[in-house]
């Protein structure tokens, strides 16, 4: 398995178990400028998943890092995209549906993925280039080589040509245009089935067969989606741009995501 993935994995579940240890107790709640929560889990799963990647050498974006500027940043070829604690919101409520991001992007795009659900020891993992991605259950937030290859099964989406569409939506970030495209499928004689999900999960449920669509009409960061668009590109799946149905582009100036679909 590529060295980068695996590194990635070990960082993602050392955080997640760091997470965890937190959740499990009573924490305070902060919030940014943008009126998004903030925890000590945020802060501290960052950390660790800093002191893991700084050994590569290779430059990190994360949410709760300062962000460098655009004049430095753009003239990165890699670069690492993570979100510590993606579904804060999800976290703060205790409903478990938050996760663990990390991303590697080469020339703007996602290259491998890691997505880790510290409640349910869940982790998936893509490579891009190799064409594969699996899901692992990870025995008491511990990692090793030999367990991951054991505990792992390859992802496959949904290929059944049905008239049921699963679409899964955001528990936490529904919007209008959202309702409004499903609506569009609605008219075009498709029958709906909605399923909620918070963070990354949305982009796993799709990979794994378990829905077939994900329209996002509402904001996201560059750091929200990153392990995710990895993980359904290596199953085949396509993250485009709504308005250019071209596929969302990583380490731009501003990291701000445009609305997109996952199918």
């Amino acid at each position: 398995m590529n060295a980068l993935l695996i590194l990635a994995i070990e960082a993602a579940i050392k955080a997640g178990a760091d997470i965890m240890n937190i959740y499990s107790g009573d924490f305070d709640v902060v919030y940014k400028s943008d009126s998004s929560p903030l925890t000590l889990a945020d802060a501290n799963a960052n950390a660790v998943i800093n002191a893991y990647l700084e050994n590569t050498n290779i430059p990190i974006i994360s949410e709760e890092n300062k962000q460098t500027d655009y004049s430095i940043r753009k003239h990165w070829d890699t670069c690492w995209m993570v979100d510590p604690l993606d579904g804060t919101k999800e976290f703060v409520k205790r409903n478990g549906e938050f996760t663990v991001n990390i991303a590697l992007i080469k020339d703007n795009k996602p290259i491998l993925g890691v997505i880790y659900i510290p409640v349910t020891n869940t982790l998936y993992y893509g490579d891009v280039l190799e064409g594969k991605a699996y899901k692992s259950v990870v025995l008491g937030h511990r990692f090793s080589n030999e367990d991951l290859l054991q505990n792992s099964t390859a992802l496959h989406p949904n290929t059944n040509n049905t008239n049921t569409l699963v679409v899964v939506g955001s528990k936490s970030h529904a919007s209008e245009a959202t309702d409004r495209y499903i609506q569009t499928l609605k008219d075009q004689g498709k029958d709906i089935q909605l399923v909620s999900k918070g963070s990354s999960l949305k982009f796993c449920l799709v990979a794994e067969g378990q829905a077939d669509i994900y329209p996002r009409f509402a904001p996201t960061m560059e750091w929200d989606t990153a392990a995710g668009h990895a993980i359904c590109n290596a199953v085949g799946l396509k993250v485009t741009q709504v308005d250019t149905h071209e596929a969302l582009q990583y380490n731009k100036e501003h990291l701000l995501n445009p609305f997109f679909l996952v199918c």
